[in-house]
């Protein structure tokens, strides 16, 4: 999946890789995918160090940080483009039920459900969920969102566009 990630990165022509947290590990309930290499995903990713911003998830520890190339045990961070102030999170502690810090109008992204989602909360906010690339739920595709010009799309991994979100 990693691969596949990296693949439509390239191929969208994006600035950044933006990772929701469980970078290498997807948690004890979750059984890994088939074929899942973490020593290649570490390799695949630190190749794109500088082009990644990332959270961290429930299943992210220290120990991972010492061996990618890029940070990725921050809870939180604000992403502003186009006019939108986005909180980039994971989602298993601040989440639409636990997010003083938006703003009106401010948008929440996070993971952590493996459910693509996107849906009006709030005061004029928006909660996205990319789903997830490697272990998505309730029948979703795997996923991904490329953002561009004020729209979220969601892709599945074979590169075909099924929703978007234009504000």
């Amino acid at each position: 999946s990693a691969q596949k990630i990296l693949e439509a990165f390239e191929r969208h022509g994006a600035e950044k890789v933006v990772i929701l947290g469980d970078v290498l590990y997807h948690g004890p309930r979750n059984d890994l995918p088939l074929g899942y290499e973490p020593k290649r995903v570490i390799e695949l990713l630190n190749r794109y160090s500088n082009k990644i911003l990332a959270v961290r998830g429930n299943c992210d520890a220290e120990v991972d940080q010492m061996v990618l190339d890029f940070p990725i045990l921050a809870d939180y961070a604000f992403l502003q483009t186009d006019g939108l102030n986005i909180l980039l999170t994971h989602g298993h502690v601040i989440n639409k039920s636990s997010c003083a810090q938006l703003g009106r109008g401010d948008m929440l992204l996070h993971g952590h459900t493996h459910i693509p989602t996107a849906e009006s909360f709030g005061e004029e906010n928006y909660y996205i969920n990319p789903g997830s690339a490697s272990i998505p739920k309730e029948n979703s595709p795997k996923s991904y969102i490329y953002y561009s010009n004020r729209s979220f799309k969601f892709f599945s991994l074979d590169g075909k566009k099924y929703k978007e979100l234009a504000l």
